[in-house]
């Protein structure tokens, strides 16, 4: 009896928590229509935190094949598609932002870190999606680590590890690593500069 009661305290805490942090973000100006969006997108993702969809267009499209997605608490605007094939592994951590058109394409895992800012038509792949010549099709993952800036129109190609609060500029095609906290441009994506890590 007393572990029922536990777990009812349990669950009631959790419950004013998730209350709290809904009143919290239409403090912020976030519209009421963004959470019944999301429950309609969250279905996908089953664990996933609050997600947000804003409103201002089309749903977020989720195309799932046979995968894994794992989303934490995030916000998609309209626009979004996630596409992840049989056996892929799509995690987004907690605080990320997909702003519109962004496309993720999984075939084998793409993990995107916590409050990581994707900026418009951005595309991330870890896939040809076709072979070429007779050669089977090519996957290796994508890695992007925590607070991490994507410009828009950015392509993030497979194999790629993007480190922690790196800056990746507007229409940089990214085929090769990319250092923490480094700042990326131009289509080749070369090393602009590396900031250091702030100090409290």
């Amino acid at each position: 009896m007393a572990e029922l009661a536990e777990r009812w305290r349990a669950n009631g805490l959790s419950m004013i928590d998730g209350v709290s942090r809904f009143l919290e973000r239409l403090r912020e100006g976030v519209p009421l229509s963004a959470f019944w969006r999301g429950l309609l997108v969250r279905r996908h993702f089953p664990g996933a935190g609050l997600i947000l969809a804003l409103p201002g267009g089309a749903l977020p499209r989720v195309k799932n094949l046979g995968g894994r997605i794992v989303i934490e608490s995030c916000s998609l605007e309209p626009g979004v598609r996630l596409e992840v094939y049989k056996g892929g592994i799509l995690s987004i951590g907690k605080g990320t932002y997909l702003n519109r058109n962004v496309h993720i394409v999984v075939n084998e895992s793409v993990s995107i870190g916590q409050q990581v800012k994707i900026g418009w038509d951005v595309v991330i792949m870890d896939t040809d999606l076709h072979g070429h010549s007779g050669l089977p099709v090519k996957n290796c993952p994508v890695v992007i680590g925590n607070n991490v800036w994507i410009g828009c129109r950015a392509l993030i190609l497979k194999g790629v590890t993007i480190g922690d609060g790196a800056i990746i500029a507007a229409g940089a095609i990214v085929t090769k690593d990319v250092p923490p906290l480094a700042v990326v441009a131009s289509p080749s994506a070369s090393v602009r500069f590396t900031a250091t890590a702030p100090t409290d």
